[in-house]
């Protein structure tokens, strides 16, 4: 689908139709009054007529509008025009225009809706959640099916209706947005790949495509004999137990002025299949342990996005591929490993894994000399007990960098919030065997995962990202929400300016 700007008033558009707001009380927003006066008061009187009230996500699809040259005029509720709406009440309003125009024959549509206003967001914000929103409307995952869904979206081009003033911020909204966008379809493709296609060296194949198609990135595959060089014992005991090996993909994408500048490095925890090891899951939803790749799902779409946008800066990313299943030779409840750093850790519970994967590569990281590091993981249900499937958990001793994830979470609406780590977490994973306890008991749980990795980021200013809750969704819309993309992206986005 091709995103475009338009200048043309609304009432002169060529379109196959024009997107106008309408407000509660029968009030018209400026392009709607325009298409009212040049219809001869068509849109006023139909809104007399029919049951339309302006609320946010009432539509109206109009068909040959007096006097325009449009073939429809699309009427979208937004509310009461004294109050702005909210950022989430603007995306229903535009999912609502999408899923109307789907129903349509319309080929080409342009949309006034920048004239509706929202909370604390300008033109630029409007246009790139607009477009964010019709690709998240657009998304399907049917590689598996032999019968595809039917076909019937005509749509191919979303024009929307700028000032001259406006047009640069909107083009660099329209860039932004489907770089982003497009990040977020990798992240979903990929980690809604089933896990007997998606395993460890199908993550390593992803990347080196994704270095392949940029001359920025260049990609090295660690396997598990250099993993066992570089005495990586944690990460290769979550990996004993399957038949497929482990692979750890690191992508270097180099594009700063000055090359000898620190990089920002990613970490994603790439477990394309997690059942819980000797200490087996429950049956029920464990289908959806395909989707304990989530952090390394969207670090891949998160280079997808950087390379696209050919953003000045140093970045490495990790893709920390594993598999943890019970087998004869899989780790135990008792075992003592040795990690990469040299801290001991008695496994408690095997299918606290992520953090065994993600020590190692925390440590494999200190070579870079990085600026900062973000690793990314679905890591504990406590987090997700903790924030529900709204907000990713954000853990950091590092106040400025807290802040500015905070900042660009805020900015994307890709929501995050600061969870706590004190001392006192580290308590609760002392061992009367070994350096650490790779679980903290019951309570907190998600703070006593990320003090297990902090042992493990003493050189580096570090924040960890559980995205346990939100990296996908469960039930009738099961599938992968390919977050939190747009919140790296805004955080790189960021640091680029």
């Amino acid at each position: 689908m091709e995103f475009t700007l338009s200048q043309i008033g609304a009432a002169s558009q060529p379109s196959d139709c024009v997107m106008v707001a309408v407000y509660e009380k029968q009030q018209l927003s400026p392009a709607a009054q325009q298409l009212d006066n040049a219809s001869g008061g068509y849109l006023s009187q139909i809104l007399q007529q029919v049951e339309i009230e302006g609320k946010v996500g009432q539509s109206l699809m109009l068909h040959h509008v007096p006097n325009l040259s449009t073939k429809r005029v699309l009427l979208l509720g937004c509310g009461d025009q004294a109050q702005a709406l909210s950022e989430r009440q603007y995306q229903q309003v535009v999912y609502k225009a999408f899923s109307t125009l789907r129903d349509s024959n319309a080929q080409s549509a342009v949309s006034f809706l920048n004239e509706v206003n929202v909370t604390k967001r300008g033109g630029y914000w409007k246009v790139r959640f607009a477009l964010e929103a019709v690709q998240q409307a657009r998304y399907q995952f049917e590689a598996f099916k032999t019968k595809k869904s039917e076909q019937r979206l005509a749509l191919n081009n979303i024009a929307f209706a700028v000032s001259a003033d406006d047009v640069a911020k909107a083009e660099q909204a329209i860039a932004h947005a489907r770089a982003i966008a497009n990040g977020v379809k990798a992240a979903k493709d990929v980690a809604n790949c089933p896990p007997n296609v998606c395993n460890p060296a199908y993550l390593a194949d992803c990347a080196k495509q994704l270095a392949d198609e940029s001359a920025r990135l260049n990609t090295t595959i660690i396997d598990e004999l250099q993993m066992a060089e570089l005495k990586m014992n944690a990460y290769l005991a979550v990996s004993r137990g399957s038949h497929n090996p482990a692979f750890m993909s690191v992508m270097e994408y180099k594009n700063h002025p000055n090359p000898q500048t620190k990089p920002i490095v990613l970490v994603g925890k790439g477990l394309t299949f997690d059942a819980g090891g000797i200490s087996l899951k429950p049956a029920a939803e464990m289908d959806e342990m395909k989707y304990d790749m989530g952090g390394a799902a969207a670090v891949y779409g998160v280079m997808k996005a950087v390379a696209e946008l050919k953003l000045p800066l140093n970045i490495v990313a990790i893709l920390a591929g594993c598999e943890n299943l019970p087998d004869g030779n899989a780790y135990r409840p008792g075992d003592i490993l040795t990690t990469m750093n040299g801290l001991t850790v008695e496994v408690l519970n095997t299918d606290a894994e992520g953090r065994l994967v993600l020590c190692d590569a925390l440590t494999y990281v200190e070579r870079f000399e990085p600026e900062v590091v973000i690793d990314v993981a679905t890591l504990t249900g406590a987090c997700v007990v903790a924030l529900g499937q709204h907000n990713s958990g954000l853990v950091t001793s590092d106040d400025q960098v807290a802040e500015e994830l905070e900042h660009a979470a805020q900015q994307s609406l890709d929501k995050a919030w600061r969870l706590p780590l004190s001392e006192e977490y580290q308590e609760q994973l002392k061992s009367n065997f070994a350096d650490l306890a790779n679980i903290g008991g019951r309570w907190g749980g998600a703070s006593t995962a990320a003090a297990f990795l902090s042992n493990f980021t003493k050189k580096y200013p570090w924040a960890h990202l559980d995205i346990a809750g939100t990296a996908w969704k469960s039930g009738a819309e099961k599938g992968a929400t390919g977050r939190p993309v747009a919140l790296l992206v805004q955080y790189l986005l960021n640091k680029a300016k």
